[in-house]
This record gives C-alpha cells, sequence and structure tokens, in this order.
C-alpha cells in the first residue's frame, strides 16, 4: 500500500515540475511578446475612407431620398387640402381626394422600404470594402512593428502604450 503511495507522490511531483516548467516557458515567452490594440470603431468613424464611401452613398442616394421628401409633401399638402375644403367638396370629389391620399401613402410607404433596403444593402458592401482596408492597414503595420497579437473587439482595458489606432488612422490618411 505504502509502494502505492510512493508512486503517486513521484507522479505528483514529476507532473509538479513539468507544471513548472511549462509555466516559466509561457512566462518568458509572454515577456518577449509584442501586444497591441486597435479601436477599430474609431478608425471606421475616422479614415478618410469611410467619409469617401459615406460621400458615395449619398450621392447615390440623394435623388431617390428628394424625391421621397417631395411625395410626402404632396402627401401633406393633400391632407390640408382635404381638411380645409371637406365641407365645401361635393361627395365624389372628397372620396377621389381620399383615394388619391390613400394610394399616394401607399406608394410612398413602398417607396421608403425599398430605398431603406437598396440603402441598407449599399452601406453594408461598403463597410465591407472599408473593414477589408482597415483589416490591411493593421496587418501591415502589425508585420511592419513585428507585433505578435493584436487586439480589437472585447478588450476590456488596452494601455495607450500599446494602442495603435492613431498610427493606423494615419497610415489610412496618407494611403
Amino acid at each position: 500500500m505504502t509502494h502505492n503511495w510512493l508512486m503517486i507522490v513521484k507522479h505528483a511531483a514529476v507532473a509538479s515540475a513539468m507544471l513548472a516548467g511549462l509555466l516559466t516557458s509561457h512566462f518568458a515567452f509572454a515577456q518577449n511578446l509584442k501586444v497591441g490594440y486597435v479601436n477599430v470603431v474609431k478608425i471606421i468613424e475616422q479614415a478618410p475612407q469611410g467619409d469617401a464611401a459615406l460621400k458615395k452613398l449619398e450621392s447615390e442616394f440623394g435623388p431617390r431620398d428628394r424625391e421621397l421628401r417631395g411625395m410626402r409633401d404632396q402627401i401633406k399638402n393633400l391632407e390640408e387640402d382635404l381638411d380645409k375644403n371637406a365641407l365645401v367638396l361635393k361627395e365624389s370629389e372628397r372620396r377621389d381626394k381620399e383615394r388619391e391620399l390613400l394610394d399616394l401613402r401607399r406608394s410612398l410607404k413602398r417607396s421608403t422600404q425599398e430605398f431603406r433596403e437598396d440603402y441598407n444593402l449599399r452601406r453594408n458592401e461598403e463597410l465591407s470594402e472599408l473593414q477589408k482596408i482597415v483589416y490591411k492597414a493593421i496587418v501591415d503595420i502589425a508585420k511592419a512593428d513585428k507585433f505578435d497579437l493584436i487586439i480589437h473587439e472585447g478588450a476590456v482595458f488596452a494601455s495607450d502604450r500599446i494602442d495603435i489606432t492613431e498610427q493606423v488612422l494615419k497610415q489610412l490618411t496618407s494611403n
């Protein structure tokens, strides 16, 4: 029975020594680890490529947005006209204006939904392209400055010493 205990103690001692060796080697490695942090949200918000993407979307969707605003104004004017003249209009004229108003509201609702879907699709495409550009800039900096690890989301804290956000923004601005 004591022989089994001796074997267990020997194995535990060997396992402890191995664990201590592993921890020591990992600690030594961690001391040489170069880590960086990037605030990707800030980069996407402030990168000149983001401004260019927004301007592109505005020019592409601006005419449709103005058209929708025109439809809203037309509906508002028709509603005001109907309210103001409801008592003096013939029943058939009032029904025609109400039908026209209903048709305009349906058309506006449908056009607004299509606009939102199209805009969101294009915005997501532009955001995807911007994310690729930002990712490439981060990887280029990481390789050039010999980083072992770059963290972006999920970091609870990152000191200014390892934050390379401004460096990435500078590189994106120079491109």
